[in-house]
């Protein structure tokens, strides 16, 4: 039996920012947006390339805006990965560079953390 990590929730205080946040600046692709009830909205974002999405929305969970740490991405070229994230206007380190990998980091409005990963070898 396969299992598959499809969707990752992300708490966020306001959806419209974050959404912005995730599809202009980071470049997600927005695939859902829907007001179910009075009280929850679902939204879905996936990363260009991705089989795992994230969902933000109101009424999806109880955990703190901001309180996601460490979720990762993995790019083929990390250098390339940076320069898109800068040149879109995302506030992103500079490159660390490591024998297990190379990686960026950034918040998103909220404060929820991301590293993006290059892994050596794994063009």
């Amino acid at each position: 039996m396969d299992w598959k990590l499809e969707l990752i929730s992300v708490p966020v205080s306001d959806v419209d920012r974050a959404k912005a946040f995730y599809t202009e600046k980071v470049g997600f692709v927005a695939d859902h947006d829907h007001q179910v009830s009075d009280d929850v909205r679902f939204v879905q974002l996936t990363p260009p390339g991705s089989a795992c999405s994230i969902s933000i929305g109101t009424g999806l969970s109880d955990a703190a805006p901001g309180s996601v740490r460490g979720m990762q991405i993995v790019v083929p070229d990390i250098d390339a990965a940076r320069a898109e994230l800068a040149g879109r206007g995302v506030e992103v380190s500079e490159v660390e560079r490591y024998p297990w990998g190379n990686f960026v980091f950034f918040s998103d409005p909220d404060g929820n953390t991301w590293a993006i990963q290059h892994i050596p070898g794994r063009e």
